[in-house]
């Protein structure tokens, strides 16, 4: 139901690749005509901490908020909010984010027309407590390689709900089809994980159900030189990569897989709020 779009600042982008902010608009639109929401992956770049977080909040918020694919998340509190999550965000001191994040913070958002859901990026175990002082209201895991990190090891994403059930803290675990980054990072292969024919995504998908969360993040779509999209995929072989097909599957096999368990999700959550 939600499309997560990785941003930086207008006029920013990776080597490349386009801004990602002069195509907010049309992803927008495109995502209305679905019925689809958008929300925000904020990406790391130069300069990037609590002060320029501020300004981009203000910026997405000023821009885009009023449009009706604008992603909000309803609280418990029976506020909508936006919901942003702040890739990298362990390199900012907790210090620094309480000033954005807790009420009585230099520069808080909190409580004005710019106040959000903020989901902070958990690495390693310590970040949790890190997390919690720095005002965040939720954590997320990112990573598609079970084992590569704490937070994206299957194991650990009961402990970590726990922690988090305990601090009113939202946990949205992240999954994802497979994982290979050897062409662009060839010592990394190590944390390969392959499809084995939609297992390897099956069984995030349920380790993911399993600890009962609200949501669940799919890291995957366009991150086709790290193995992890669900898109269709044909056999494609250029001189420098290999992308990975689903044969003897169909095409679409990852977009009816997610299908089918984003239906199942919706019904057990159902069932938890019974």
């Amino acid at each position: 139901g939600v499309l997560v779009l990785s941003w930086q600042p207008p006029g920013r982008a990776d080597d490349g690749v386009e801004p990602s902010d002069s195509l907010v608009p049309s992803i927008l639109e495109a995502a209305h005509g679905h019925a689809i929401k958008v929300a925000f992956h904020i990406q790391p770049y130069e300069g990037h901490d609590d002060h320029t977080v501020h300004e981009n909040i203000k910026y997405i918020v000023d821009n885009y908020g009023s449009h009706a694919a604008f992603y909000k998340y309803k609280t418990s509190t029976g506020r909508s909010l936006p919901l942003f999550y702040i890739y990298d965000s362990y390199l900012t001191p907790a210090k620094s984010w309480a000033n954005l994040l807790t009420p009585s913070g230099s520069h808080s958002l909190r409580n004005t027309a710019y106040d959000a859901v903020f989901i902070a990026l958990l690495v390693e175990e310590r970040h949790k407590h890190n997390i919690l002082l720095a005002g965040y209201d939720g954590m997320y895991t990112y990573f598609a390689s079970n084992g590569f990190s704490f937070g994206s090891s299957h194991q650990n994403w009961k402990a970590i709900k726990t922690f988090c059930d305990s601090n009113n803290l939202m946990f949205i675990p992240s999954v994802g089809p497979s994982y290979i980054d050897t062409s662009i990072r060839p010592w990394n292969n190590h944390n390969t994980r392959n499809r084995v024919n939609g297992k390897y995504y099956e069984t995030a998908l349920q380790a993911a159900l399993m600890v009962r969360p609200e949501i669940v993040s799919i890291t995957s779509f366009n991150e086709w030189h790290e193995g992890t999209q669900i898109e269709k995929a044909v056999p494609k072989k250029t001189p420098t990569r290999l992308y990975l097909d689903y044969l003897p599957h169909e095409p679409s096999m990852y977009l009816e897989l997610t299908r089918r368990w984003a239906e199942h999700f919706s019904k057990e959550k159902e069932q938890w709020l019974l």
